[in-house]
């Protein structure tokens, strides 16, 4: 048995059947599946019709399809097979083709020696099931990063969302013909439209984020703790010298009691 999780698959093309013959023989206490090919054409039927192949070997010297157009035949339509050319003829020019045009793994001479191709045979392999990794955790990160971004999409969708029910919110607020002032539980003003700041402006010396323990009048600070005290009040009371109507309220606030003021000019 093999030491991985698919059938290896070796596919040896060579136009000499004696060299095909020692291929297989070199295998033969391997679990390998070893097929042969005795040209590129039919090689590249085999790998069709057999396929997929982890490793393919083919001899460089072929007539009609050689060695490196094989192979580059094999890179366009199985990447990642491992490729290994096999020749005779060690010539520098040959190597450069082989390596460019048909992404080859090794170059290996003839004769070669058993025992040093079995080790490539394994090294390749190797590589072969390194890379196959590889992708499969490159194709799991591209689905969890296009989920991510789908999450992500939908989240700005929403926080567009109720960025304009916020402004839309805000702005009805802000135009209303009635005072509104809104005060977290820590005493901050947290809140304050137009007719509100222009009721507050000799109450409170200041007002957005302003503590009104320390901004505004005693008289104020004492209707705010009604406020809490009582949750609703309903009281009439003179801010920068215009008479009002107070109606006022606790609301929970991410858990918190905050107070919202209503200021009515009295006879506006």
């Amino acid at each position: 048995m093999n030491a991985y999780s698919e059938k290896i698959k070796i596919l040896c093309v060579d136009d000499e059947r004696n060299v095909l013959r020692a291929l297989e023989r070199i295998f033969l206490d391997d679990d390998y599946d070893i097929m042969l090919a005795g040209s590129g054409d039919e090689g590249l039927k085999v790998m069709e019709e057999s396929g997929p192949f982890q490793v393919v070997i083919s001899d460089y010297r072929m007539p009609v399809m050689n060695g490196v157009e094989f192979l580059k035949g094999v890179y366009d339509r199985w990447p990642e097979t491992v490729r290994i050319v096999l020749s005779g003829y060690a010539d520098a020019s040959a190597i450069v083709d082989a390596i460019n045009e048909g992404h080859i793994y090794r170059f290996i001479p003839k004769p070669w020696n058993d025992d040093e191709l079995r080790v490539t045979i394994q090294n390749s392999l190797e590589r072969y099931f390194l890379l196959k990794k590889n992708s499969e955790l490159l194709d799991k990160l591209s689905e969890v990063n296009l989920a991510l971004e789908e999450k992500i999409q939908d989240r700005t969708a929403q926080l567009e969302l109720r960025h304009r029910a916020l402004e839309f919110s805000q702005t009805l607020m802000g135009n209303l013909p009635v005072g509104v002032v809104g005060i977290d539980a820590n005493g901050m003003i947290a809140y304050c439209n137009s007719v509100a700041m222009r009721l507050l402006k000799d109450v409170c010396r200041d007002i957005f984020g302003a503590d009104i323990a320390a901004c505004c009048d005693v008289t104020f600070c004492n209707l705010i703790e009604q406020v809490r005290r009582d949750k609703n009040i309903k009281v009439d009371i003179t801010l920068s010298g215009i008479p009002c109507q107070i109606l006022g309220r606790t609301v929970d606030f991410s858990g918190n009691a905050a107070v919202v003021l209503v200021l009515l000019e009295v006879g506006a």
